[in-house]
């Protein structure tokens, strides 16, 4: 195993996760900065109002993106397992 090909195999995990989480915190970014916005004008300052609806928001994107995140990851681990042959030898 080469130190190239270990810098590959990391930026590719490195690329993958970036895949994966970017829709789950872009998505509760959002909506943290909207209520957060909202609680700037209405001088409303509790806690639960910030959490409920991020917590919301996380579940439907799951839902949605999951199937996609679940077949992303597996192509990732299918790949690594088919070059374990190349990395040994």
């Amino acid at each position: 195993m080469t130190p190239d090909t270990i810098i590959t195999l990391g930026e590719e995990a490195l690329k993958i996760t970036t895949l994966l989480s970017a829709p789950m915190l872009l998505s509760v970014l959002a909506v943290g900065l909207l209520v957060g916005v909202f609680q700037a004008v209405t001088s409303i300052n509790e806690m639960t109002l910030s959490f409920i609806p991020k917590l919301i928001v996380l579940a439907v994107v799951l839902m949605l993106t999951g199937s996609w995140m679940l077949q992303l990851m597996m192509s990732f681990m299918r790949h690594i397992f088919n070059m374990i042959p190349q990395l040994i030898g």
